[in-house]
This record gives C-alpha cells, structure tokens and sequence, in this order.
C-alpha cells in the first residue's frame, strides 16, 4: 500500500525504508512560490512556462535564476542570465538570502519573504532508492518524488552533471514501477554515428540500406511494454527531433525503408547534462519536443553538494568489487573524502575500482582522476608482470580512457568538438568513447 508520500506502507514495515522525521530547515515565499527544505531540487525562476515560478519579462532569460533552501538561509544562483541577477541593488552570481530581500530581474522585483514553520515535513531517513544510493538530505528530498513519478507512465527528463548517474536512476524508476516485467532499453545519443541514429531508433526494414539482407527493429520496438530511456537527449540531431516527436505523439514507429506503422507501449525517459532550455533558446532544440518530454523533471545534485555521500557509496561500491570479504580502508575514505570529485559518482566508482584492483599500488583516489595523477600509470602495470602483449594492451586502454575522457571534459561534453580536437574521425574518436565505457562499466 502507497501512502501520500508516496512510498509503500510495507516496505516501510520490512525496514527497507525508516521513516522516522528530520528537522528541516526555513520556509520562504517569493512572489507567491513557496520554498522549504524537504523540497527536491531547485526551483527555477524563468518566463519559460516550464519554470516553477514564471516571470513574463522580455529581459527575463527562459531559466533566469535558481532557488534552493539550504538549512535556514535560501541560496540564489544566477544559471546565466543575459541581464542578469540583483539583490538589494548588487549583481549577484550566487548568494545567501535570510528573507526581506528584494531580487531585481529584467523589470520584475521579487520580493523574499520568510514564512512561519506551520509544521515540520520530515525527510525519509530512505538510504537508497531503488539502485541509487544515497543518505544526504539532497537525495533524501529526491526519494518521494522518484517513487511517485516510478509510479507513473508519464515522461520524465532526468538533469544533472556527466557521472551524477542519470542511468542508474532511469533503471530504478524502471524497476520500481509497473513495468518492471519488461525489458528496460537505453539509447545513448553520443555513440552512435548521426547516419545510423534513425535506423536505431526507429529500426530498418529489408533492402532499406546495402547489405541490410533483412530487417532490424529499433530501441522503440524492443522497449515495447517495458521503458527507453534516451541518454543525452541534447545532442540528438535537430532533423530527427520532428519524427522522434512524432513517435511520442502517435505511439506508433516506421522503420527506415518501410511502409508500415509499427505500434508501440513505451515509457520514455530522458537524460541529459546539457541546459535544454537553454538549447532551445539558441535554436538547437525544438521547443514542442521539450514540452512533450520535460513532463515532470527531475535535476540530480553533484557529489559535491550530497554531504556525506562520499563515504557511503565507496563504502557500497568497495562491497560489490572486493571478491576477499574486506571492507575500504579509513585512510582511504578519508582521503576519497576530501576530493571534489569533478567527474561525480563515475569518477568516485573509478576510483574504488582502482584501489580494489591495485591496492597500495593504486595512487589512491587521484589516479582515477582522470585531470592529474601522483603515480606511474607503466609502472603500475610492470609490477604486475603481465606477459608483454597483456602490457602493452592495458597501458594502451589505459592512455585511451584517459585521453578520451580528458578531451570531452575540456570541450564541455561535446563529443563533436572533442573528436575534432583530437585529430580522428568522429565515428573512431565515438568508438574509442564506448570502447573506454565498456571497460570501465559506465
């Protein structure tokens, strides 16, 4: 049985869920949005429609400003406004407001309020949802939400940073929610060369290409009854966005090359790292497509701001790896702890991964960085007196994850411009992307 929060009633029972309350911090009001800290995410502040609190200004940018209650002050972050962001009269690019505040946006001033604590709404003391871990009260705060939205069949666009793990969160709306029993499809528009990207949506019948000798269904098809999530949704070409569109809109799919229309019962998700609202802005995105899919979205904080996650995920990521039974050294969580962890919960997995396979040999959690490392990667793999051709190969794969992974980080994401930079043909510069993912689990 579900309960108004959202979660089941027996799993509580069974001590999967401890929903004891937690304190929470202040409330405030601005303009009539009503803001605590048991909300999840940020709220935004935008005159797109999508926004929580909308503000039709033409100086106003589609998503203007954030707003986030940290504990008993209310954080406002300017997310790159063109005209920016002022409080009291100072431009501010992030800021800590106590209430009484006035913010000055286009021609529109907000006006902050602090509201009297009716009641306390308690955080689920909830560790995890699903495969997605987590105790902060920055994840604690998502858990509801997921487990309604899990609930549900409705499209969902999940936000967040490269390795903040928009994948493992698709796959545990998936496992917790009625389709479970059906197969759980993932389509990740950046490995796949723009060419083929319709055929592997949509699927291809006979004789459609040369040496197609007989047809091949398409992610919609296979995820028939169960869920597609669309990894990096943002970078899926503009032509294709009309007929991926289409598919939501009619249900329904037709193979490259056919004649026919293909019904479909698929939950589509969304991932992306990129700002769609932005991207719509600068015409890369088409606005009706954004609108059918940003339903309900969901922004995944990065590791940096889930306090305390650091020690509980290595702690979880060091029990699945270790095949001995041994548990993560403290020094070494100490040491995880103190990283910003740029590249999030990927890169903190990396780095367990390392130590588990190296142990004192590992450079402790810089080697894995990926932007520095304190050791010798050759002498790492010497002092494991592999035969030469067993050498040569991971020292390879190991230039080939890192250079890969540095190039994509110093272009933003952009796997186009990073593939450019490199001096390789995108669709080589993609396999060695996937080739690196592969090994690495991600």
């Amino acid at each position: 049985m579900v309960d108004d929060t959202g979660f089941d009633n027996a799993a509580t029972a069974r001590g999967e869920i401890d929903a004891r309350p937690h304190a929470v911090g202040g409330r405030f009001a601005i303009d009539g949005l009503e803001l605590d800290a048991a909300r999840p995410g940020r709220a935004i502040v935008g005159k797109s429609p999508a926004c929580d609190l909308v503000v039709d200004d033409p100086l106003v940018s589609r998503r203007h400003l954030a707003l986030e209650v940290e504990g008993s002050v209310l954080r406002l972050t300017d997310l790159g406004s063109t005209n920016g962001t002022r409080v009291n009269g100072l431009r501010v690019i992030d800021a800590m407001l106590e209430g009484g505040e006035s913010i000055e946006i286009g021609s529109r001033t907000l006006h902050v309020r602090v509201l009297e604590r009716e009641k306390a709404i308690p955080l689920l003391d909830a560790s995890s949802f699903g495969k997605v871990l987590g105790e902060s009260d920055a994840m604690r705060r998502l858990y509801p939400l997921c487990a309604r939205l899990a609930a549900t069949d409705v499209p969902v666009v999940i936000e967040g940073e490269t390795g903040t793990g928009k994948e493992v969160l698709a796959e545990a709306l998936h496992e917790m929610g009625p389709r479970r029993n059906g197969p759980f499809i993932v389509f990740d528009c950046t490995t796949v060369a723009p060419s083929l990207v319709e055929s592997a949506l949509f699927g291809y019948d006979r004789g459609a290409y040369t040496g197609a000798v007989e047809g091949r269904p398409g992610v919609f098809e296979q995820a028939h009854g169960g869920t597609l999530l669309i990894d990096e949704i943002g970078d899926l070409d503009l032509a294709l966005q009309g007929k991926l569109l289409r598919a939501l809109e009619r249900r329904e799919v037709k193979r490259v090359g056919g004649t026919s229309w293909i019904s479909v019962d698929v939950r589509v998700l969304a991932a992306t790292r990129r700002d769609l609202e932005r991207e719509v802005q600068d015409g890369r995105f088409r606005d009706d497509l954004f609108y059918r899919l940003a339903v309900t979205r969901i922004e995944l904080p990065p590791l940096r701001a889930r306090h305390g996650d650091v020690r509980v995920l290595a702690q979880a990521f060091w029990k699945r790896l270790a095949t001995d039974g041994s548990t993560a050294p403290p020094d070494f969580l100490a040491q995880l702890e103190r990283q910003r962890w740029t590249g999030n919960v990927r890169e903190l997995h990396h780095a367990v991964a390392r130590r588990v396979a190296l142990g004192d040999l590992a450079s402790e959690a810089g080697g894995a960085r990926g932007d520095r490392s304190t050791g010798d990667p050759i002498a790492d793999v010497l002092d494991r007196k592999l035969p030469f051709s067993s050498a040569r190969a991971e020292v390879i794969a190991r230039f080939e994850e890192r250079y890969v992974a540095r190039l994509v980080a110093d272009h933003d994401g952009n796997v186009a411009r990073a593939a450019e930079a490199s001096g390789l043909a995108r669709r080589y510069f993609q396999l060695l992307r996937a080739r690196s993912k592969g090994r690495l689990g991600t």
